[in-house]
């Protein structure tokens, strides 16, 4: 399966079942706890990542908000 993760074409096995939640778990995503994912130009809730499949053709970018600065 084709997918497009952080602007980088990605091929990865094929699997009916994977998730959003799934995927950030089979690649390793640092600080799971703090990021947010964009599927297909959407932001996604939470509590969603366990539900939202990830299908060919996905755009999915996995981002991090810093606070600080003045």
């Amino acid at each position: 399966m084709k997918i497009t993760i952080n602007g980088k074409d990605t091929l990865i096995g094929e699997n009916p079942e994977r998730t959003i939640g799934s995927l950030l778990e089979e690649l390793e995503v640092p600080q799971r706890l703090y990021v947010t994912v964009e599927q297909n130009g959407d932001i996604l809730d939470r509590a969603a990542y366990e539900t939202a499949p990830v299908n060919e053709g996905d755009v999915i970018e996995f981002l991090y908000f810093m606070g600080g600065g003045r």
